[in-house]
């Protein structure tokens, strides 16, 4: 799975951000509601970026917090490079090339987030991520993700899946680019909105919630 997803980003990665807000009906508000909610008490904090991709969630949170030191990390060293060329000159950035689940860091974080990116994880290991995140954060930090949650239901699932490629289909996409979206979205493990909260709570977050959601485009909150 994890070399499927590395390929597919790796291929998507020269036109990924011409195209990533269309592919998102609710791109605005959800990535808006992610960075409301990446709140610290802190003008200059560490912030972990989980699958960072291009960094287009790393550069929304630039400019709440200017003076952040930020980790980027993302499976795909061509997603990474685009990263670098959007933050080129800035020296506070650190770029890592690997699998976030078992990576060793070597420091603690304010804030970790991530943005569509846990999903492609089993249930399992989703669940050790969240463990693992709750063990980096500093007494205070946040976790921030927005990420997709499945519906409670085939039903609503197949409802959302329906709902979104109608949206996409308004826009000015190709019909190649959507194809290739769709086969991305093959690799998606979803998980329900309702076992997400309890996998938090359950690794030891003190607070959580879902702050945002549009079909299955939802935002949650952990606070260490």
């Amino acid at each position: 799975m994890e070399n499927n997803v590395k390929k597919q980003f790796d291929q998507a990665a020269p036109s990924y951000d011409d195209k990533h807000g269309k592919l998102i009906p609710c791109y605005e508000d959800f990535y808006g509601a992610a960075v409301t909610w990446a709140e610290v008490n802190n003008n200059s904090p560490y912030i972990l970026d989980l699958g960072a991709g291009t960094g287009r969630l790393t550069g929304m949170l630039l400019d709440k917090y200017p003076g952040a030191h930020v980790t980027l990390i993302d499976l795909s060293e061509d997603m990474l490079q685009k990263a670098r060329e959007r933050f080129a000159g800035n020296s506070n950035l650190e770029y890592i090339a690997a699998d976030y689940l078992n990576y060793e860091y070597d420091r603690s974080y304010c804030m970790v987030v991530s943005s569509l990116s846990i999903h492609h994880l089993t249930h399992e290991d989703k669940q050790a991520l969240f463990r693992k995140i709750r063990s980096l954060l500093k007494p205070g930090g946040v976790f921030v993700n927005a990420d997709q949650a499945a519906g409670s239901s085939p039903a609503f699932v197949a409802e959302f899946k329906r709902l979104w490629l109608e949206a996409v289909t308004a826009t000015d996409l190709k019909p190649e680019d959507i194809e290739a979206s769709q086969k991305r979205r093959l690799l998606d493990i979803d998980a329900t909105l309702t076992d997400q909260l309890q996998w938090l709570r359950d690794a030891g977050f003190s607070e959580v919630d879902s702050v945002y959601r549009n079909r299955e485009f939802t935002v949650f909150v952990a606070k260490a």
